[in-house]
């Protein structure tokens, strides 16, 4: 019972929180196999934050069980299994283990027990060293750095401060040891990731996200530094001067607005207003003139009228995001929203999701028809059956869209050079084609300028 197979679900924290028990597993011997059908430990990384996530994560354990006749073990843990421990275990007796978040410490007991091992282990995770994620090829070309757990916000659509604990930073000596250790292994994009990341450094006494961001872009090497999940009033002035001017720092920012009208912001018990939240944008775009700006909108909370999504449509139209999600609203027992009166019908919260992002697919063709004939630097991400998928600095991984270069057809320009390209290699480009959230660009051989929104760099062709 050596072999093991975790499957992670949900959002980039859960598989930073996958790969941290992968590294202690492999610490204890047990052999990693990507192909559950392989293992004799099966896990699944569960997630509960809204009802599409809880039925992905109930589906999947469901489609594993079967595995238990070819005596196998099914082993749950994570979000949805700290909500729902005990509908579970009643509900999918064929689960063999369960553990909420947080509990590492008795799954490796478990584990070493079926093993028949006894030795200890260091606790702690915050020694974990998360592995990135992987290309086709077996190499990867980001990693997910989580630099805080928790939530202290008390949004009423939201569960997370009840799964998850309060907002608590991981230390800095502990984030920079992992980020040097990524860019030694040959990684090129970290991707700091957490529930509220422009909290960060709140019991520290002065040692904020600007002074972690600083430290980080000490580290030698050639890579990019992306920042997810900023609540929309913790960004400060600060914070916007160290991006604007550290040049490892992408100018990308993800801020989930959840809505824009006022009545509905105070429900969800967001901060801000629809003027606040347009000042605020105009002043992020003013301070760094080549931000690429990310938000995340909620459609049908509780009481959302027809006039509130008109103009929630207005505010989107006209304030322009490079980059946008929508997600249905989810009732959640446990929120604070869950007893509002006021729901809004399944079809039209699904109609409304649809418009919005009908407008915002238009809103992203039109900019990225205009990056046609520019040239950029950009990250491969995967090299494939003559297909390369590289993104620009403008471009999260696994959420946004990508640039492709190379399909391996006799009249593609970049044919002949895609084969010397390996996950990890920053390349100059030229767009030549857009689409609704993806380009087409054309490799560009030797030193040459690229362009970055407003400003001008070098990158030396790399082979």
């Amino acid at each position: 019972m050596d072999k093991i197979s975790i499957v992670s679900l949900g959002c980039p924290k859960n598989r930073v929180d996958s790969e941290d028990l992968l590294k202690h597993l492999r610490e204890e011997g047990f052999i990693h196999t990507p192909e559950p059908e392989d293992a004799d430990l099966v896990f699944v990384n569960t997630c509960g934050f809204i009802e599409d996530a809880k039925r992905e994560s109930i589906e999947e354990i469901l489609k594993l069980k079967a595995l238990k006749e070819k005596g196998k073990q099914l082993l749950v843990f994570g979000c949805l299994a700290q909500r729902y421990r005990d509908d579970l275990l009643t509900e999918i007796p064929e689960i063999d283990g369960l553990w909420g978040v947080g509990e590492e410490g008795k799954i490796l007991e478990y584990c070493r027990n079926i093993k028949g091992r006894d030795e200890g282990f260091e606790s702690g995770c915050a020694k974990a060293m998360s592995r990135p994620a992987a290309s086709s090829s077996g190499v990867s070309s980001f990693a997910y750095l989580k630099i805080a757990d928790g939530c202290n916000r008390g949004c009423t659509f939201c569960v997370i401060p009840s799964i998850r604990g309060p907002f608590r930073s991981m230390r800095p000596d502990d984030i920079l040891r992992r980020a040097e250790s990524f860019i030694l292994s040959g990684v090129r994009e970290l991707v700091l990731v957490a529930q509220d990341i422009g909290n960060y450094g709140r019991e520290f006494g002065g040692y904020t996200l600007p002074s972690l961001l600083k430290d980080i872009s000490s580290i030698s090497g050639d890579f990019w530094i992306r920042l997810l999940y900023l609540y929309p009033t913790a960004i400060s002035d600060e914070l916007l001067s160290v991006v604007a001017y550290e040049p490892k720092i992408c100018k990308y920012l993800d801020i989930p607005l959840q809505h824009s009208e006022d009545r509905i912001l105070r429900a969800m018990g967001r901060g801000g207003t629809r003027k606040w939240h347009k000042a605020e944008i105009e002043k992020i775009r003013e301070s760094i003139p080549d931000i690429t700006l990310r938000t995340t909108l909620i459609v049908g909370f509780p009481g959302e009228t027809e006039e509130d999504f008109d103009g929630l449509k207005d505010f989107v139209e006209e304030v322009r995001f490079e980059r946008l999600g929508v997600f249905t609203y989810s009732r959640e027992e446990g929120s604070a929203a869950y007893g509002m009166k006021g729901n809004v019908p399944k079809k039209i919260r699904e109609r409304r999701r649809d418009e919005i992002m009908r407008i915002q697919s238009v809103i992203s063709l039109e900019k990225n028809k205009a990056l046609v004939g520019k040239r950029f630097r950009a990250l491969v991400d995967d090299v494939e059956g003559g297909i390369t998928i590289g993104r620009l600095s403008s471009q999260a991984p696994e959420i946004d869209g990508v640039v492709f270069l190379g399909d391996g057809g006799p009249d593609d320009p970049s044919q002949s050079k895609t084969y010397r390209l390996k996950p990890g290699d920053f390349r100059a480009v030229e767009i030549v084609n857009a689409f609704d959230y993806d380009l087409k660009g054309v490799l560009l051989d030797g030193p040459m300028k690229y362009e970055e929104g407003n400003r001008q760099s070098e990158i030396t062709d790399q082979r």
